[in-house]
């Protein structure tokens, strides 16, 4: 028999390749010239918000389709064209020469993101399943996907501004599509795991009726979904509306990169965290929950650039510490055939709360500063903070309990669910 040792080395070199790809995919060399080159090709702020809200608005229709796609053809699959969507988005943007055109690119961006999200975590999971045979390693092994992804963003957005200084903010676009064409490489060396394949296949619209059932199913879940959706929305935020505060707050144009740095950044430690904190005990969740809070209210009330900044890193660290945690509930709870559907839909659900929201955020910082609108964020802090500790004090299910199933109603038994779910 294999050691435990044995077995998380067998595991490690299992997603080497995945761990490749995710690196390669995270290079973005235009990210952090994207708006110097919006601006030289015609665009102005309401072409910027158009071209935010036409990106937007591809997640929500896309993250569904792939998720089930996903499900019954192949994750590692999905995740290829995933990297054939953002070359596709990279090279035309690069060659935009118009405000049009570069729509054309968003939507391609938006696609790539929708076809990645919730595969990832769906595919490393069942990896860790078929591997080991319980979930206990997946909060480590995603947690290293973070770590690698955030290494990816932080690297290549420090080494685009400086290639760009020296050349030209449209050849980052350019040398961004080796590095993804790379990565479809490594994907392909990548050995998928099995386990959404168990089940004999059934028709797409019992497929779609479980999942659909699965992301409304009463009980200990729809908390878990509930969270994994507002501890996304929080995030979001702050990536998309924290420059607000520097700008409120009068920083030098020099501090926004670090600023940025510093949030990319918990990708990796929020990463690190995630296998060492116990969101599953109650005097683990208690002080987090505090932290989430008070990181919130200091957005409300500080006016100091330091604090503010150090604010909203430590409140998305957490988030995205706990939000791994959270996902690993989320897999436990369903089976593997319809892992990724499942996972795509509260992607979805996530971007359709945001944009309201966003909309929202938006209106009230033009009309009372953005302070007040930080308000909006601590009412979700203190919602996601109720909720963790509703669940680690309901208890969590054990590793692995997609493995206790049942037959459900209209799907002859092919495609199953989980059984003796706590009830809210």
């Amino acid at each position: 028999m294999n050691s435990p040792t044995t077995s998380s080395a067998a595991l490690h070199q299992r997603l080497l390749p995945l761990y490749f790809a995710t690196f390669l995919q995270g290079v973005w060399l235009w990210v952090p010239v994207e708006k110097l080159f919006m601006n030289q090709i015609g665009f102005d702020a309401a072409a910027v918000g158009l071209m935010a809200a036409v990106y937007a608005a591809v997640p929500p229709l896309a993250e569904v389709p792939s998720g089930v796609l996903a499900d019954r053809w192949s994750r590692r699959g999905v995740l290829v064209v995933a990297s054939f969507a953002a070359m596709v988005s990279v090279l035309v943007g690069g060659l935009s020469t118009s405000v049009p055109m570069y729509f054309v690119s968003a939507l391609f961006l938006g696609v790539y993101f929708a076809m990645r999200s919730g595969t990832v975590e769906a595919v490393v999971y069942d990896t860790v399943i078929e591997m080991s045979g319980s979930s206990e390693q997946y909060e480590k092994k995603v947690g290293r996907v973070r770590m690698i992804e955030s290494a990816a963003l932080v690297s290549s957005a420090l080494a685009g501004g400086l290639l760009a200084e020296a050349t030209s903010a449209r050849l980052m676009y350019f040398l961004t599509i080796p590095f993804t064409a790379l990565s479809i490489v490594a994907l392909l060396r990548f050995r998928e795991p099995r386990l959404h394949e168990a089940d004999e296949q059934t028709s797409l619209r019992d497929h779609l009726k479980v999942t659909y059932q699965t992301l409304t199913r009463r009980g200990q879940l729809r908390a878990v979904i509930a969270l994994a959706v507002l501890t996304s929305l929080v995030m979001t935020t702050i990536f998309e509306f924290g420059p607000l505060w520097l700008l409120a707050l009068g920083a030098a144009a020099a501090f926004y990169g670090p600023h940025w740095a510093g949030l990319m950044s918990t990708f990796g430690l929020g990463g690190m965290l995630a296998g060492r904190l116990h969101f599953d005990r109650w005097t683990t969740v208690a002080p987090v929950s505090a932290v989430f809070v008070s990181a919130s209210l200091v957005l409300t009330t500080s006016r100091s650039i330091i604090v503010v900044t150090l604010a909203q890193i430590v409140l998305v660290l957490l988030m995205m510490a706990a939000s791994i945690h959270i996902t690993r509930l989320m897999h436990d709870a369903v089976p593997s055939a319809i892992r990724a559907g499942v996972a795509s839909g509260v992607g979805a659900v996530s971007w359709m709360v945001f944009l309201p929201f966003a909309v929202g955020f938006g209106f009230v910082s033009q009309e009372y500063g953005v302070e007040a609108a930080g308000w909006m964020v601590v009412v979700v802090a203190v919602v996601v903070s109720v909720l963790m500790l509703r669940v680690a004090l309901g208890g969590r299910r054990p590793a692995h309990a997609a493995a206790e199933l049942e037959p459900v109603a209209g799907c002859g038994g092919a495609v199953r669910a989980p059984v003796a779910e706590a009830v809210a």
